[in-house]
């Protein structure tokens, strides 16, 4: 018995420890395809038991999306009506603002009320042309009366078609004006400290203007000058039902004389 047990043959019999070791190890077929499919039954399972989370509206119930909807619709009305409102109370007068302006001061005032304006400036909607004359006195000691003089029609005529304007062309004389009626009442007299000031700058300036330009000096000396404004309304478009004069307005300022150290050396 001894002999046979330690034969290489006895090592695969159905009886020796070498045979169960081959019953019980992982080559068995049996086994080893119970075990993949026990597997595969508990992962199927598992990813069948747990649907894909919804979020959002979609995981609230057809009502619920319903009512939400309609909450979001609502709320995005009102925002736009409300930036509709805003707008229009400050963007400058307009058709759609005059027609709607009760309701427009409703909205807005005085919860929404703004201290400031969407366009500042607002553009203007006039033209205004400063024009000057002069009297000389000619050598033979007579004095003589000028035409009208537009320097801003000079102006326009100088920046028409230039790519490159000059700052004098295009606000020297437009400021000087503006900065006369900030200081001046309608009558024409000085309102404050600067009122005098403005008279002296707005005076220099023609008076440069009338001896480079039109060459007065060459015909005499140029004692008084006087200005005037030429105001008219721009035409409103077509579609608009706005109704404005277009009858051109004059502000006639009285003569100044012109003074020893505004000559054309104190003029520059």
């Amino acid at each position: 018995m001894d002999a046979y047990d330690e034969e290489p043959e006895a090592r695969s019999g159905p009886d020796g420890p070498a045979g169960a070791r081959r019953a019980d190890g992982p080559g068995t077929p049996g086994e080893d395809s119970g075990s993949e499919h026990t597997e595969s039954e508990e992962t199927g399972g598992d990813r069948a038991a747990e649907p894909a989370p919804r979020a959002g509206l979609a995981a609230l119930s057809p009502r619920y999306r319903l009512v939400a909807g309609c909450a979001l619709a609502v709320v995005a009305a009102v925002a736009a009506v409300h930036l509709g409102m805003v707008f229009l109370s400050l963007a400058p007068a307009n058709t759609v603002s005059k027609r709607h302006a009760k309701a427009v001061e409703g909205w807005v005032y005085p919860e929404f009320e703004q201290n400031w304006k969407l366009f500042a400036p607002n553009p203007l909607q006039q033209n205004v042309a400063v024009q000057v004359r002069a009297q000389v006195r000619g050598g033979d000691g007579e004095l003589r009366t000028t035409g009208w003089t537009d320097l801003s029609a000079e102006d326009g005529a100088a920046i028409d078609g230039n790519l490159l304007p000059s700052h004098t062309q295009q606000n020297e004389l437009r400021r000087a004006w503006d900065f006369f009626g900030t200081t001046h009442g309608t009558d024409n007299r000085p309102v404050g400290v600067r009122g005098a000031l403005s008279e002296q700058y707005v005076r220099r300036i023609v008076v440069l203007r009338l001896r480079r330009d039109e060459g007065l000096d060459r015909a005499g000396t140029i004692e008084r000058v006087q200005v005037r404004s030429r105001t008219v309304n721009v035409t409103p478009p077509e579609w608009s039902r706005e109704k404005v004069s277009m009858r051109p307005a004059y502000r006639v300022l009285p003569w100044w004389t012109v003074t020893g150290d505004e000559t054309e050396a104190g003029a520059r």
